[in-house]
């Protein structure tokens, strides 16, 4: 969210950055929303500062015995005392809507990133690996299968059964796959909090209005949330708990930076995307993901969104798994976002790529929501933080990843060597006799 002082001083840059998001200028119809707030508040301080004089001057009429003046200035004091409530309406009626419009910007995006409408425009950082059918991986399979086919042909993944229970965009995972998905969740998990100083966090899964609008979840995409009674969310990613973890507090810089993680299920209503990867596991309304969160100073906040990207393509090398990282155009990034790298790793059963993780640094766009604050070393402050957030990975799609990556022309699957200790030594997942 933005500073409205800001837009003031700083009306082309603003401006300039919506045009790179293809969006209008909007500062003039801000600014103008705001002089109205302005000289509502300047108009109730005339009148309460009249009021006031106006109290002194009756004392001394009455000390004067000058009744007759005393009458004529309580009868002005009266007239301002009905006019002050009417300033004070066109006031917070000027504030709401501009508020409300402000809820509704997207962040500005940092000069570095690349200009474009969609994902066809995003740009390449860097690949790692090459793709398994290069390099002698899925020896005798002619044909790659997608993870649902394999899923299927094991008996071990039940798109059916799970219509029937919940509807479409669901899953039953059974016996070692479940078990496969389990073990990647945890093996992300411990590889952030043992070996990347990640603190590790079971947040609640039902948050407050206050929450999703802290980090941009609330106003503008309500109808991709998942509402639970008169006063909950289904979380949509572990996000929105964990950076709010810092709301409405003054922190103290030697506190910072600020690294959480956790696995939890994440909900979606995926109202945007009506058919749109319908079959498998890639879309889906329920999902487990391992989440990164880094709250910072604005001055370390470029380093850690690397140091974040980092720790996510850690674990996809520890799998073995090809990919590249795509630093996302400003049409194709979030809401919320100054900065996006995709990591989208190779599915050989899709023939593509597709994301598995996301790094974001939103500067203190969301800090501003929450208003989530810090001091320095020297007490100066409280300035706004900087919040990051990524996935450390989606465990879903890194299932499909390891699925298709280490399928074998039997219809097993292998499990990476990485993982056998979190599957009590089973090397291979294959259809039950």
């Amino acid at each position: 969210m933005y500073d409205i002082r800001w837009i003031r001083e700083n009306a082309a840059a603003f401006d300039g950055g919506l045009t790179r998001r293809g969006l209008a200028p909007l500062s003039p119809s801000l600014l103008e929303l705001d002089d109205v707030r302005r000289s509502a508040i300047a108009k109730a301080q005339a009148t309460q500062e009249r009021r006031n004089a106006l109290s002194k001057e009756i004392g001394k009429a009455m000390g004067a015995k000058d009744v007759a003046l005393a009458e004529k200035l309580k009868a002005e004091v009266a007239a301002l005392k009905e006019e002050q409530p009417g300033l004070e309406a066109q006031e917070r009626a000027a504030k709401e809507a501009l508020d409300e419009k402000l809820a509704a910007i997207p962040n500005t995006p940092f000069e570095d990133v690349p200009d474009g409408v969609d994902e066809h425009d995003n740009v390449q950082l860097h690949a790692h690996g090459v793709k398994p059918e290069e390099r002698g991986l899925l020896k005798g399979v002619n044909e790659p299968k997608q993870h649902f086919e394999l899923g299927e042909a094991l008996g071990q993944m039940d798109f059916e059964k799970a219509a029937k229970l919940s509807g479409a965009r669901f899953v039953v995972l059974q016996n070692q796959i479940a078990r496969l998905s389990r073990a990647i969740g945890q093996f992300m998990l411990d590889t952030h909090t043992e070996e990347h100083g990640y603190t590790e966090v079971n947040p609640p899964l039902l948050v407050r209005d206050d929450a999703m609008f802290g980090t941009a979840q609330l106003p503008k995409f309500r109808e991709d949330q998942f509402r639970a009674g008169e006063e909950h969310w289904l979380i949509p990613t572990a996000e929105v708990p964990l950076t709010n973890l810092a709301r409405e507090s003054i922190l103290s810089e030697q506190e910072l930076p600020l690294r959480f993680t956790a696995l939890t299920p994440c909900f979606r209503s995926e109202a945007g995307s009506a058919g749109r990867d319908t079959r498998g596991m890639l879309r889906q309304h329920q999902f487990e993901k391992v989440e990164l969160v880094s709250i910072t100073t604005p001055e370390k906040s470029r380093e850690e969104h690397e140091r974040m990207l980092a720790c996510a393509e850690a674990v996809l090398k520890k799998l073995d798994l090809h990919y590249r990282v795509m630093t996302l155009c400003t049409g194709d990034m979030g809401f919320a976002s100054q900065k996006t790298w995709d990591i989208e790793a190779w599915l050989p059963g899709q023939k593509t790529y597709r994301e598995i993780s996301s790094c974001s640094v939103c500067g203190d766009f969301q800090a501003r929501r929450m208003n989530a604050r810090y001091k320095t070393k020297d007490g100066k402050g409280p300035f706004f933080v900087h919040t990051l957030n990524g996935s450390g990975t989606a465990v879903g799609r890194a299932l499909i990843a390891v699925m298709e990556n280490y399928q074998n022309a039997d219809g097993s699957i292998s499990v990476p060597d990485v993982l056998v200790p979190y599957m009590r030594g089973v090397t291979k997942i294959e259809k039950a006799a």
